[in-house]
């Protein structure tokens, strides 16, 4: 059995409404001042003003920072840092997608530690405590709630970079499913599918472990129910709740599995060319299945237990690329690369990226330049077998 370190540390509360607790949980706290974290979309929905009266209820001081984007980067990061040095919070709220919970342990990072984001690309790079911060998802996509990384772009480059420390990790994962109701069609597809590819992924990582199988298994199951059903019929609750559940269950499990190929593969497509990380996890994934598959069946036939029981081990990899290009499909998304304008000719520097890229260290089967390239050759077909790494 692999070993493992472990620690469930943020506190998960559930349910329809909660976000009607926000101002309690700061209040346990012993906090009277916070800064809350909303990018633009979310205070366009409702939801940044349903957090704020949620804490001015409980006597909080509420401010705000909804200067950042999709992707935050380094620039975001730090304009958010210096709000912070004025506001002078004692906790932080990321009340938002990803990005505003990226957004928000970034500045935690800089504000509590100093320095700039770059000083803390990697693992435990925190040089003191960092504020206690709560996450209030408003998608179900990152399972950033449940994470002690943030994803921040380099913002000259456009790199990703993953800063994790323990410290990071939030306080509190307040999951509310009604507040994802407000999704547009196309994010809930989008967030969806990344949720969905974060279970699969950490299903068959190098450091899978006990905890991070039963966290991605149950993940698959609930997201793989709930998935069709939220995108047929997006009022629904309870496949609402299937999907932020499952992507909270997801994100415990990168916390101590990581991610692979998929990750590594995709990150690039959207650094260069701008595609919506969904949409090229979305495209790559069942090429990295097949992949994989070559040489772990059975862990695929596991995965797949509760969704298709009747799954035999060797038709495992393929069943479930079928079935995760279908979601795509479902979701209106692109199945081949060479449906976003990408040139093939883009291989090349597309693999060189792919190839540094550090998820792509936690993948089974060891990625080289000739099986990198040949994930995105099939994905520009849409189909094939990627070679087996020697």
């Amino acid at each position: 059995m692999q070993a493992f370190d472990f620690q469930l540390r943020p506190r998960i509360v559930f349910g329809e409404g909660v976000i009607t607790q926000l101002g309690a949980l700061v209040r346990q706290h012993n906090a009277q001042r916070v800064l809350m974290v909303s990018d633009h979309g979310v205070v366009s929905a409702g939801h940044f003003d349903a957090g704020r009266r949620a804490l001015e209820a409980s006597g909080v001081e509420v401010h705000a920072f909804h200067d950042f984007g999709e992707n935050p980067t380094t620039d975001m990061v730090q304009a958010g840092v210096e709000a912070a040095r004025r506001v002078q919070p004692e906790l932080l709220v990321g009340l938002g997608g990803g990005s505003s919970m990226d957004c928000c342990k970034g500045i935690n990072f800089v504000y509590s530690c100093g320095g700039t984001m770059h000083d803390y690309r990697g693992v435990g790079k925190a040089t003191a405590d960092m504020l206690p911060m709560i996450a209030v998802p408003t998608t179900a996509g990152t399972g950033s709630e449940a994470q002690s990384f943030a994803l921040i772009s380099d913002a000259e480059t456009h790199v990703k970079m993953a800063c994790g420390d323990p410290r990071a990790a939030c306080r509190v994962a307040l999951l509310d499913p009604v507040l994802t109701v407000t999704q547009p069609p196309q994010v809930t597809a989008l967030t969806g599918i990344d949720a969905i590819s974060h279970a699969v992924e950490t299903y068959v990582t190098k450091p899978r472990n006990a905890m991070s199988l039963t966290f991605s298994r149950r993940a698959f199951s609930l997201l793989a129910a709930g998935f069709p059903n939220v995108l047929k019929n997006p009022q629904d609750i309870e496949a609402r709740s299937q999907m932020q559940v499952g992507a909270c269950l997801a994100g415990l499990a990168i916390e101590t599995s990581m991610l692979g190929a998929a990750h590594a593969v995709a990150n690039p497509l959207t650094a260069r060319f701008d595609i919506t990380h969904g949409q090229a996890v979305g495209i790559m994934l069942p090429h990295v299945v097949r992949l994989n598959g070559s040489r772990h069946a059975d862990w695929y036939a596991q995965l797949l237990s509760e969704h298709a029981p009747d799954v035999e081990p060797h038709s495992a990899p393929e069943r479930l690329a079928d079935l995760l290009t279908h979601f795509l499909t479902l979701a209106g998304l692109k199945d081949r690369l060479s449906d976003l304008a990408i040139a093939a000719d883009a291989i090349d520097d597309l693999s060189a990226d792919a190839a540094s890229q550090w998820t792509g260290t936690f993948n089974p089967i060891v990625l080289d330049p000739d099986n990198i390239a040949e994930l995105y050759r099939s994905a520009f077909a849409g189909h094939g077998q990627p070679r087996q790494s020697s």
